[in-house]
């Protein structure tokens, strides 16, 4: 399982926050959806500095090698700016999105008591590196 954070500059200090997402591909540029309350510290920031760093990892082991002890892993880093989304039909296709990325493809979205309560963020990102150590 993929996860992801994002770096938010604060008012002295960087802000990181775990989000659930969705990423899907538009005009050939990653696109990230996370989902968040209405209200908070990540929406006050997010509004005072939209630009943001995204960090998702899948860690799959920690293992000896001759070597000595490695860590098995993917990671990506990238940068980006949020928006939030404003028109319904947007928000459920991007919350379908996010639900499709944990495995609930058939979860009817008219049972969801949150859609009223939620935003959903969109980073799309502009800038991207990654690396990995599988073997």
């Amino acid at each position: 399982m993929c996860w992801e954070r994002i770096g938010i500059q604060g008012e002295i200090h960087p802000y990181v926050v775990p989000v659930s997402f969705g990423v899907e591909v538009m005009d050939e540029v990653p696109v990230v959806y996370f989902h968040c309350a209405k209200q908070g510290l990540k929406i006050d920031l997010l509004e005072k500095h939209p630009e943001v760093c995204v960090e998702g990892d899948i860690f799959y082991k920690v293992e000896q090698t001759e070597q000595g002890i490695t860590t098995r892993y993917e990671s990506i880093v990238g940068q980006g700016r949020c928006e939030f989304l404003t028109e319904l039909d947007e928000i459920k296709r991007c919350l379908r999105l996010i639900n499709d990325h944990y495995g609930y493809n058939d979860y009817p979205l008219d049972r969801c008591r949150g859609l009223a309560h939620l935003r959903i963020g969109r980073i799309a990102l502009q800038e991207i590196t990654g690396k990995r150590n599988l073997a």
